[in-house]
Order: structure tokens, then sequence, then C-alpha cells
């Protein structure tokens, strides 16, 4: 029988309350030190860790525990969680089990810092790191796992090779990518609004849903290539609600992830058009309030020979 057992952790109601503080003044930060970071092994602007729970983290935390249902018990044990963001995926790890040791990497030292931040266990390590060059032995870890970072690695096969590298014989290697063309509704509505009103966009756009490994089938390709024995793939399924077009709307005013970044090179009126034009989308001829869109994720996992 799977145990769960609490981490010690700052109470999640006092991220609550900084998210709902981020929500109503979305284009604020609570990092002034925050520098953007972008670089060769990844293509996700990442500002303010804050930001990236707006625009991401409160879905990767939902993602999170049907991931690790599909990966499957991992009671004790040297877990790495590779492109670990703000934390989550560790986070439900500890949730999980008693025993188990997690190290989380990310190459944005603002979501490194935000994860340190969320728990005082000393059963969790956070690093900044490069998913394309990890800093650790050969053959270290019992699982080696990965949440939403892939497809925003320009060579993700490097970073698939570092995953195998440092798993121990036997140990399963899994990952998580978005269906981002065809099964991110929420993300699309953005996108496709935004390619209908400038033509700049819709290179954007492309280039948001021809990410690496997302389409059918290259994840289990990349896994067989690496070496990975005992390969599988599926999909995962959750939901992405929202309160309303304001909290729908204020990711795009951060500075985190592709959405932001193209709306950051827009003027005031190219700005309020947009906004207009997707508030439409949202509404969809009823009054403003709640929404609920599916969002399926690409995953594989394997066994490292």
């Amino acid at each position: 029988m799977r145990t769960r057992n609490k981490p010690d952790r700052v109470p999640q109601a006092s991220f609550d309350a900084r998210w709902h503080r981020r929500l109503a003044n979305p284009l604020g930060t609570t990092n002034t030190s925050a520098e953007l970071t972008v670089s060769a092994s990844s293509t996700f602007l990442a500002a303010d860790g804050d930001g990236y729970e707006l625009n991401m983290g409160r879905w990767s935390r939902r993602l999170a525990r049907s991931f690790l249902d599909y990966v499957g018990a991992c009671d004790a044990g040297l877990v790495l969680d590779v492109g670990c963001g703000t934390g989550h995926l560790a986070l439900a790890l500890l949730e999980r089990s008693a025993s188990v040791i997690v190290h989380g990497v990310d190459l944005a030292p603002v979501y490194v810092d935000y994860a340190k931040s969320r728990s005082p266990s000393p059963r969790l390590e956070f690093r900044v790191g490069d998913a394309c060059a990890l800093t650790y032995p050969d053959r270290t870890f019992d699982r080696v796992l990965s949440l939403l970072m892939l497809h925003f690695v320009p060579r993700p096969h490097d970073a698939i090779a570092e995953m195998r590298r440092v798993a121990k014989p036997g140990a399963v290697v899994a990952a998580a990518v978005w269906d981002a063309r065809g099964g991110f509704v929420a993300n699309r509505m953005f996108f496709d609004t935004a390619a209908a009103l400038d033509p700049k966009a819709v290179e954007r756009r492309a280039r948001n849903y021809t990410r690496p490994l997302t389409r059918p089938g290259e994840l289990a390709a990349a896994w067989r290539r690496a070496g990975f024995v005992d390969v599988s793939e599926s999909v995962l399924h959750i939901r992405m609600e929202y309160a309303s077009f304001t909290d729908y709307w204020a990711p795009y005013l951060g500075k985190d992830g592709p959405g932001a970044e193209y709306v950051a090179t827009l003027g005031a009126d190219e700005r309020n058009r947009l906004e207009h034009a997707v508030r439409a989308a949202y509404l969809d001829g009823e009054p403003d309030g709640p929404r609920s869109y599916a969002a399926l994720a690409w995953v594989v996992k394997g066994v490292a020979p």
C-alpha cells in the first residue's frame, strides 16, 4: 500500500495568498532582482517564481499527481526532478513517501529560489543546473523524472541522454510534455486569436505548436533511441479552471512563458486590441465567470538498462 505522508513545509495557504496578490497586480514582480532566463538549453522565458505559478505552476501541481500515478510507486530511494520549476513534482513525491529523497534541478535561478522557499525538509535539495549537462555522477538515481520541461529544450536528445546517464540500471525514467497542438485548449485560444489579428503572431504560434517531442509517438521514439527498455507512452488529462477572465488573462501580462513573451512585444493599442478579442473568446457569449478547459499531456516511461 502506498503511504501518503505530508512533508514539513510552509502551509499552502501562504502560497495561495501570494498567488492572489500576484493576480491583483500581474505586471508587478515580487523579486526585483530577477533576471530573464533564456539560454541555449531552454526556450522558456523565466523571470519570476510568482509569475511562473500564475502561468503554469498551478497546472503542473495538478498534473504532477496523475504523472506520478503513471510512473508508479516510488516509496524510497533517490529521485531526480529535471526541470523542477517551482517544485511541485518534488513536493508531490514527498507527499507519497516518508523516505524518498528528491533532488530538483532547474536552469532558472528565480525558480530554484522559489522552490527552496516552499519546504525546509532535509529530504529536498534544489539547485540551478542545465538538463543538457547534469553535474551528477553516472548511475546515481533510482528514478529520473521530468515534468513539462523537455519540449522547451532545443536539444532534447542531449537532455534525455543525460537523464539516462545519471539513472541507475533498472531505474524508471519518465517525462511529460503538453500536447500543445491538439490538447492545450486554453493556450490555443490565446495564440489562435493573436494569429488572427497579427501576422507576427502566426510565426510565434507555429513555433509554440511544433516544439520538440509534442507529436504522437515522438516521446516513445526518443526513449527507445536513447536505449531505454520497456518503453510505453500514454496521455494524461487535467482541466485548467479559471475564476474569471482576469484570472485567465493575468499570466499574459507577466514575464514568464511564450504568451507573455509575445504580449511584451506589443504596443498599448495592440495589446488592448488583443485583450478585447481574447476576452470575447473567453466569454463566448456568456457573462464573465468561471471557465474550465481540457489539457492533455504526452507521457513516457522506460527503464534504464
